[in-house]
């Protein structure tokens, strides 16, 4: 039996139809809303997975070339291989509020699938396949502390737009998802363009106010048409071994976690776990893993309350304090530009790498192919953490945290016309311990500087932290990863001095109040202009010019029909021009020629040549030509390269011309000059207006030996 719920968001209908397609799953539902449709499918295995104690979810969300009409590129003309980057982080973005409202325990493999079966050109499908994910699961009979539900907010002028179209939000300066449960906001992702503080929080409750009636929506359909639900798992029975560890470990603890070295930190963990696990003796044999959990447990507990109760941090900080800053640029002399940036024990390699147009990255979606012409790109090796795994591709948590870099830096990037290269910047993390995102951010500005990209200013990040136990509330600034994991907010805030660039937040309780939001932005807003003012010490403007291994690209303009004599036939003449100067060309449609050159004299020669090929005939203008083909009527001499105009017969001498032949033979060169251009771009050329006239008024014909005299007749005298 089909069921149809809807509710009216931003104008439009949001509907979710269950009981008809994909009836085998443990939950699914079709989404619609405005022309696009999303199928999501929530299954879980009747086993639990053994060994585990980590929740098994995989969300995969799929865009399909049919919905929106289009046949897939590519050899096989299918969607194979590796998701898009538009896939990756969409999945994410589904799977980051979901996954703290599975119970605690629940270890059975969960598997969410959105596939975009319908894709409306002005409503991206990543909202519909959220509210579809919190819909399929609060019917299915799969555990769920839900329901959940997201919005998008955007900043149109003056007013806050609820789920905007594509073209609204290109035209808004600020850009925001919001998901969140009926007690509060759990998740925040988007970006800004300078946007303050007090617009963010108008914005983040705007939302929580419009997701209500969706929540409210989902609510009901769990109740109507949910299966019964499976029972949550138990909570561990652990007996006294909860007890017998803080007895053994409470008053250890402290000076073990209060160690400012994360490694020393680490090892004096490591090294009193074992210790209690030896003073349990036999009862800890065979419960290795409750003993584990029992410790983690307490060592949470612990952290949390010396946080709370003696404003202490776990490198001995206070709550606002910003870890020691240091930086240099400059350090790899063959590259385009480069950073190094750290901040306590996180260290970000930030190297720009300067392209040509021909470089932009190609990207295939629902909405047709576009062009990136810049790319940021995050890669975490395992020796920055101290760990040993394998090398395989970008993980999607990689992908997601360059996104998150590349979306707060792309609002002070020049312009394709101020700066016209494609723009790389590589972000190795050497060494984390919490916001290496930020890190990226802070270290990718100041390796734009160093390659002498013209930003408009320099951009900073900071991950904000919280702790709250009832009525007591700790805010922290620019966390360690060890607060990340023990704390209940992890916020990311990028900017300039200006304003916010891009923010991400997860949270892991409910009830966050707009005060304390207040709070977390303003305390962000002063890490920020920190980090802002030690990274200006070591450069605080961009370099006035390009690295001397940075390629030269100049754009010259030339008339687009020329295009294609430019090109020449098979690519004939473009090729000749790169095979003399060493150049790179690109050529777009409105006539604009990007020249790539390793030197200025290649540029220069490189754009001699091409306006050689391109310039136009102007009447009275005098050039040096080649006859390229003799005619009864007069002769074709070529006066600009594929540029060809006519010396009449008329116009080859001051004296009458009997053959053009008399006077000129192919391949003879000639000065000319320009009489006319008409309409259809004939040129008529003369080599007579070059040529001094004789000195008398009438010009004598010349003497022709073959024919005799004429003979003059005398009058008779009489």
């Amino acid at each position: 039996m089909s069921h149809k719920f809807s509710v009216e968001v931003g104008g439009r209908d949001l509907s979710f139809e269950a009981g008809q397609l994909a009836g085998q799953a443990s939950g699914a539902v079709l989404v619609r809303y405005g022309e696009s449709a999303v199928l999501v499918t929530a299954v879980i295995s009747d086993s639990v997975r053994e060994g585990i104690d980590f929740l098994p979810l995989t969300v995969d969300y799929l865009e399909r070339a049919y919905a929106a009409g289009r046949v897939p590129g590519g050899f096989f003309r299918r969607e194979i291989g590796r998701p898009s980057e538009k896939e990756t982080l969409t999945s994410r973005l589904i799977d980051r509020p979901i996954r703290p409202l599975f119970p605690k325990g629940l270890v059975n493999e969960l598997q969410i699938i959105a596939t975009v079966l319908s894709g409306d050109q002005e409503t991206d499908p990543d909202i519909v396949a959220l509210n579809g994910a919190a819909a399929a699961l609060e019917i299915s009979d799969i555990p769920f502390q839900g329901p959940v539900a997201a919005v998008r907010v955007a900043k149109v002028g003056d007013d806050l737009v609820v789920n905007p179209t594509n073209t609204q939000i290109k035209n808004s300066r600020l850009n925001l998802i919001v998901a969140g449960a009926p007690q509060g906001i759990i998740m925040v992702e988007g970006g800004g363009h300078m946007a303050q503080e007090e617009e963010v929080l108008e914005a983040l409750f705007f939302a929580q106010e419009q997701l209500q009636p969706i929540l409210a929506l989902i609510g009901r359909m769990g109740a109507e048409v949910c299966r019964p639900k499976r029972p949550a798992p138990p909570p561990p029975d652990y007996g006294d071994l909860p007890e017998k560890v803080a007895a053994l470990a409470g008053e250890l603890l402290l000076p073990a976690v209060t160690q400012p070295d994360k490694k020393a930190r680490r090892q004096a963990l490591d090294d009193l776990y074992l210790k209690v696990l030896a003073d349990l003796g036999e009862e800890a044999q065979g419960r290795e893993k409750q003993v584990g959990q029992v410790f983690q447990d307490l060592h949470k507990k612990k952290v949390r309350h010396m946080v709370l109760t003696q404003s202490r941090r776990l490198d001995g900080r206070d709550y606002a304090e910003v870890r020691p800053i240091s930086g240099e640029i400059g350090m790899l002399s063959r590259t385009h530009g480069s950073a190094l940036f750290t901040r306590g024990d996180t260290q970000a390699l930030a190297v720009t790498t300067l392209g040509t147009p021909s470089d932009e990255q190609r990207i295939e979606s629902l909405y047709g192919e576009t062009f990136k012409s810049f790319m940021l790109h995050y890669n975490f090796p395992p020796y920055c953490v101290g760990e040993t795994r394998m090398l395989r591709g970008p993980s999607r948590r990689e992908i997601g945290h360059g996104a998150l870099a590349e979306r707060a830096i792309s609002p002070v990037l020049p312009t394709a016309e101020e700066f016209p290269y494609t723009i790389r910047v590589v972000s190795e993390i050497l060494s984390s311990n919490g916001s290496s995102s930020m890190a990226t951010v802070c270290g990718t500005s100041m390796a734009l500087m160093d390659a002498g990209v013209p930003i408009q200013a320099a951009v900073a990040g900071v991950a904000m932290g919280l702790i709250k136990e009832g009525d007591r509330v700790a805010v922290l600034s620019d966390i360690l990863g060890d607060e990340d994991q023990l704390g209940d907010m992890d916020f990311k805030v990028a900017g300039t001095q200006e304003g916010i660039t891009a923010l991400q937040m997860d949270i892991k309780m409910t009830g966050l109040t707009r005060e304390i939001m207040g709070q977390a932005l303003r305390q962000a807003k002063h890490a920020r202009l920190h980090i802002l003012e030690r990274m200006a010490t070591v450069i605080a403007a961009p370099s006035p010019g390009l690295k001397e291994h940075a390629p030269k690209i100049i754009v010259i303009s030339i008339n687009p029909d020329k295009i294609r004599e430019v090109i020449g036939p098979g690519g004939k003449m473009v090729k000749q021009i790169v095979a003399a100067t060493g150049v790179k060309v690109d050529i777009d449609d409105d006539g604009r020629v990007h020249i790539s050159a390793p030197t200025q004299q290649a540029a220069d020669e490189a754009i001699k040549m091409i306006q050689d090929i391109t310039a136009e005939a102007e009447v009275g203008a005098v050039y040096h030509g080649k006859v390229k083909k003799i005619m009864d009527f007069g002769a074709f001499v070529e006066i600009l390269p594929g540029t060809d105009g006519l010396v009449h017969i008329s116009e080859l001498d001051h004296y009458r011309v009997k053959a053009v032949t008399d006077v000129l033979k192919e391949g003879d060169e000639l000065m000319v000059k320009v009489l006319e251009v008409d309409r259809q771009g004939k040129i008529r050329l003369s080599r007579k207006a070059l040529l001094e006239a004789p000195p008398n008024t009438e010009t004598p014909r010349p003497h022709d030996p073959k024919k005799k005299p004429p003979r003059v007749h005398k009058k008779r005298s009489e």
